[in-house]
């Protein structure tokens, strides 16, 4: 299968159709509600039989609700390689469904050829008691997992069990890590969430990256090596749902809608994309 470059797969129409090239653009929107926030395992193997012969190295995607599809991307790399990702969410809860966006860390984890993942900028209630029970410990504990918090997001009991960053040392912390991969494969996904307020509009909480702080790690990471693929997801989309099971569980766990219009919205999201998808796909 020849792989081209980058392509834009439309789930919600979270981005316009010209963000890409014109020729590498796919309309999926009738698989969105399928595969919105969660789905089966029956319906992401039909959605992947219908996009594979269309993979790029780089992939951009919707709204965060459908990052479980990273790891459908992941399946086209057979060497071994570590997977980076800029989340304000880690994504990593062992429970059902096993199709979900807050839960797809773990198939990834599950492809034979995947070294070690390492997700950086969560802040949110996850990384604390006692949502960190649902982590699975043999990742944590045999290394293939790394976890990479904001310090100043964390509560008392999140404190005491992660080793964390802060604005003041974020960038040396970043930098061990990148000479850690030297000589790796590394697929990098970006979820829009890991941008502070102002920077992005998402369907979920904000983060304290900027756009350029991103793009800075996506130039440390080349320095040290190589970039075998990468997708960009978390541009705001209203959600639809194609079963009310789906709809039941994303409305309890969706923060409150974002308050801005949606031109708004696809403004400021533009801006970061722009940045941040150059800085992802150069070379």
């Amino acid at each position: 299968m020849s792989t081209s470059h980058c392509i834009h797969i439309d789930l919600d129409g979270a981005w316009p159709r010209d963000s890409t090239p014109a020729e590498s653009y796919v309309d999926c929107r009738d698989w969105g509600p399928r595969l919105r926030y969660s789905t089966s395992r029956r319906e992401i193997e039909s959605f992947h039989a219908f996009v594979r012969e269309r993979e790029a190295k780089f992939t951009l995607f919707g709204s965060g609700d459908f990052h479980h599809l990273t790891a459908l991307w992941l399946r086209r790399l057979r060497e071994p390689f570590v997977l980076l990702s800029f989340d304000n969410h880690p994504d990593w809860d062992i429970r059902p469904p096993r199709w979900c966006c807050g839960t797809w860390i773990n198939r990834a984890l599950e492809l034979p050829a995947l070294r070690q993942a390492a997700i950086w900028g969560c802040g949110n209630f996850e990384l604390n008691w006692p949502g960190y029970l649902f982590v699975s410990r043999r990742a944590l504990r045999t290394g293939r997992l790394e976890v990479w918090p904001w310090i100043d997001r964390l509560g008392a009991s999140g404190r005491k069990r992660w080793h964390g960053v802060e604005r003041r040392d974020w960038k040396e912390e970043f930098s061990k890590f990148a000479q850690r991969c030297s000589g790796l494969p590394v697929y990098i996904t970006v979820d829009l969430d890991s941008l502070e307020r102002g920077a992005s509009v998402t369907n979920w909480e904000n983060g304290l990256f900027t756009a350029a702080d991103i793009t800075w790690a996506l130039a440390e990471i080349r320095t040290h090596a190589e970039v075998v693929g990468g997708d960009l997801c978390g541009a705001y989309s209203e959600p639809r749902y194609a079963r009310w099971t789906q709809r039941f569980a994303a409305d309890r766990d969706h923060p409150e809608e974002p308050s801005v219009s949606d031109d708004e919205a696809t403004e400021c999201n533009a801006r970061s994309f722009r940045i941040i998808w150059n800085a992802l796909t150069a070379g």
